[in-house]
């Protein structure tokens, strides 16, 4: 008769647990065999939890912001709005500067004030518009943010289930039923990764 052997080993470096199974035991397939030590593994995860944490946060004040600087932003579209009327009124009140300048209705130093006027107007204006394009820059600063916190997230979601995934490859279990023909490693020794635990035959 044939029989194929099978090497139980461990998929990443560690330190055995226990071994729950002796030379000559028959097992079936899936039951646990052996027990690696997940002490470092289960601390990676509560920190890599804890960035994820870290991470969710993040996302939330990006978002805050977002809307902090749209907020802003509406703000400088209303100061927008006031200064084109103040413009609006200082070129109707240096158009009519102009007028009673030349009939000597108003002094040159009325009209040079109604020009002084005008000018200042129309600087307010272009900062008002420079403040709404800053607005618009910031929006974007904020969202890209935003996604830059949603991947770190993601990334800090992949983190913890990886490590779960290494924690659930430290429970070797049986891959068929068969027998154990030898007990090649004991526990507390260390072994390196696909380092074999138990030898079975089918």
């Amino acid at each position: 008769v044939e029989a194929t052997e099978i090497d139980v080993a461990t998929k990443t470096a560690g330190r055995i647990l226990e071994v729950l199974a002796n030379e000559g035991d028959f097992v079936t397939a899936g039951q646990v065999l052996a027990q690696m030590d997940t002490a470092v593994l289960s601390a990676q995860r509560r920190e890599a939890e804890a960035e994820l944490r870290r991470a969710k946060t993040t996302v939330e004040t990006a978002h805050s912001t977002v809307k902090q600087r749209e907020s802003e932003k509406a703000a400088t579209e209303a100061v927008v709005a006031q200064r084109e009327a103040e413009l609006d009124l200082a070129n109707r009140n240096f158009a009519r500067s102009e007028q009673l300048v030349e009939s000597r209705a108003i002094s040159k130093e009325e009209f040079d004030t109604s020009k002084a006027t005008l000018y200042s107007a129309k600087a307010a204006l272009s900062r008002a518009h420079a403040d709404v394009a800053a607005g618009d820059a910031a929006i974007s600063t904020a969202k890209s943010e935003v996604i830059a916190s949603e991947a770190s997230v993601l990334a800090a979601q992949a983190t913890i289930e990886r490590i779960q995934a290494d924690i659930d490859d430290s429970t070797l279990k049986s891959p068929r039923d068969g027998r154990v023909q030898y007990r090649i490693s004991q526990p507390g020794e260390v072994l390196s990764t696909g380092g074999k635990v138990l030898n079975l035959v089918d």
